[in-house]
């Protein structure tokens, strides 16, 4: 081993990069620990929100830039950035020679990622396993468990469900999520309520005024229902009367059903009270969430970040079915007269006790010591009880 351990991160959307700026911020600084950094997939797309950017605003270099993303936003489409991603990978690991990966959450760049590097016998830490959602992400979040080594949950819930699939207890740390991190960071002197714009992000709010936040993306296993389901939220968030900022969606199987709902929706007169881009820099979104009356649609944000700020959210169908929440979260389903009415009761209740269920702010330091720190074997083992299977199946 070197006198400093590479710890080879990939970052692939603008999602995964607010998910891990903490972590790269605490392996740069950490005296043990050597940053290397790839940027791939839709971080690398301008119309996806160009995360690259920002993570060269920040300082960070990518030593490598990987383009995997096959146009069309299909289910063969994302099965084929996938097999991409397999190609592209091994080169750049084979040029690079990590010591361990850092794979996030679970998109699709995310499995090729763990397959990549644990096929090549280099060690594969990953962030924010053991959760329970919907869409396809719900099994490639598992399976990059079962291919990796070292396990980041955000909840002690999820570290119990690591364990319960079978990973050693010995390389689970429970340590909360990074994007937390950078809300404890930003949260200090934000207020909740009216957003004035400051110049730099050039949002065109009414001054003074309060608003919505509504982020909505693709859900894989609904592949054909994305135009329906934001037509609906959108007819929703046009009741409210209130001005609105509208994300563009990530680039998953199905997302160009969405944009194309997005659009229609804003070349209709109801839309002059809202506004649409495709990203904000992470800290940026933190301090939005902190203020605005209520975050709308399905994205992981909301129950995650929107927890620890106390942020109303109204999360709509099945993609975080499931996922542990605190008490700032309504549910429901596309109807619009049923999200319109959960919104309306969001906004009345205002602001929630903040919950510090994904963690308090020190996730990446407490990630980046135990890289620096831990040496799992590659030869990974099913742990369990057999005494206990033998119960279980006489009972």
């Amino acid at each position: 081993m070197r006198d400093r351990r590479k710890v080879c991160v990939v970052v692939g959307s603008r999602a995964n990069l607010a998910r891990i700026t903490t972590v790269l911020e605490a392996v740069r600084d950490h005296p043990a620990l050597e940053l290397q950094l790839i940027a791939s997939a839709s971080a690398l797309l301008e119309r996806f929100g160009g995360a690259v950017s920002q993570l060269e605003d920040a300082g960070f270099k990518p030593d490598a830039k990987i383009r995997l993303v096959i146009e069309g936003q299909t289910p063969a489409a994302m099965a084929k950035s996938t097999g991409l991603g397999l190609l592209e990978l091994p080169t750049v690991f084979e040029m690079l020679e990590p010591d361990i990966v850092v794979t996030v959450a679970d998109r699709f760049e995310t499995i090729a990622t763990a397959i990549a590097a644990s096929y090549m016998n280099i060690p594969v830490a990953h962030t924010q396993g053991g959760e329970v959602s919907g869409s396809i992400d719900e099994s490639v979040r598992h399976a990059v468990t079962k291919l990796s080594h070292i396990h980041f949950p955000a909840t002690d819930l999820s570290a119990r469900r690591i364990i319960a699939m079978g990973e050693d207890p010995r390389y689970v740390f429970s340590v909360g999520c990074p994007a937390i991190d950078l809300a404890a960071r930003t949260l200090p002197g934000v207020g909740r309520g009216a957003f004035a714009d400051n110049g730099r992000n050039g949002l065109p709010f009414h001054a003074g005024g309060p608003f919505l936040m509504v982020m909505q993306h693709a859900v894989t296993t609904e592949y054909g229902q994305g135009l329906d389901q934001i037509k609906a939220t959108l007819r929703a968030i046009s009741s409210i009367g209130m001005q609105a900022l509208v994300f563009w969606p990530n680039v998953d199987a199905g997302s160009d059903e969405v944009t194309m709902g997005i659009r229609q929706f804003r070349d209709q007169e109801l839309a002059d009270r809202c506004h649409f881009v495709p990203n904000v820099p992470a800290q940026e979104f933190v301090r939005l969430m902190a203020r605005c009356a209520c975050i709308v649609g399905n994205s992981s944000a909301a129950l995650r970040e929107g927890a620890y700020l106390g942020t109303p959210a109204v999360s709509i169908g099945t993609r975080q079915q499931d996922r542990e929440c605190g008490e700032n979260v309504l549910f429901t389903s596309h109807d619009p007269l049923e999200i319109a009415d959960a919104v309306r009761a969001q906004i009345a209740h205002g602001g929630y006790e903040p919950s510090e269920l994904f963690g308090n702010g020190t996730a990446g330091r407490k990630i980046a010591d135990v890289l620096a720190a831990v040496d799992p074997p590659l030869q990974k083992r099913l742990q369990y009880d057999p005494s206990t299977l033998v119960a279980r199946a006489l009972a």
